[in-house]
């Protein structure tokens, strides 16, 4: 057991490593309570709690990384992600970057936007179906995986609502609105930075 903790060890294992209490406790075979003593001994700030969680759930670190436009093109298409983010993106969540729509040319440009800047994983990416009883589930499913060159594995259980006086929004939905999902509150955070607002 130690029982005097280095700042040099403490700094490595919590900053450096971002190592939990708990786990540094275990590898240094001490209780938790005398690894909160020496953190706050050495004024170290501790992480919060949504922090810590987002650090367990990313240990490689953050799934993604910021490249800015190169040129004329990239800088459009940049652009118009955050234009398209600004308008159509659920903004109130603060946990995922969601977009929804029913033209799958519109949602196909979001994700080349968070593939080409933040070197997103596009198979992290999920999808959300949002269809009328009128709307053959089957139909409309096989529409987006081929529109949008994905899996059926990406996509969450449908919401299906019983139609009704749908109007001219019919025309627009012929397969359904579909919403873009990627669960990290650190772009979430950086994309919202980045606008206007």
């Amino acid at each position: 057991m130690i029982s005097n903790i280095t700042f040099e060890l403490l700094n490595k294992y919590y900053n450096i490593n971002k190592k939990s209490v708990l786990e540094i406790s275990k590898k240094l075979k001490c209780s938790q309570g005398r690894v909160n003593y020496w953190l706050d001994r050495y004024r170290i700030e501790k992480r919060s709690i949504s922090e810590a969680i987002y650090i367990k759930n990313n240990p490689k670190g953050d799934p993604f990384k910021f490249t800015s436009p190169k040129n004329i093109e990239e800088a459009k298409l940049f652009g118009l992600g955050l234009g398209l983010y600004w308008g159509e993106g659920n903004k109130a969540n603060k946990n995922t970057v969601r977009i929804g729509n029913s033209d799958p040319a519109l949602l196909r440009r979001f994700i080349e936007f968070l593939e080409k800047f933040f070197k997103i994983n596009k198979t992290d990416l999920k999808f959300h179906l949002h269809i009328f009883t009128d709307i053959d589930l089957n139909e409309a499913k096989s529409f987006w995986i081929r529109e949008l060159r994905i899996k059926e594995s990406q996509m969450y259980k449908p919401t299906i609502t019983k139609s009704g006086s749908l109007g001219t929004y019919r025309n627009k939905s012929k397969y359904g609105v579909l919403t873009i999902y990627y669960g990290n509150t650190k772009l979430r955070d950086t994309i919202i930075r980045m606008l206007p607002l």
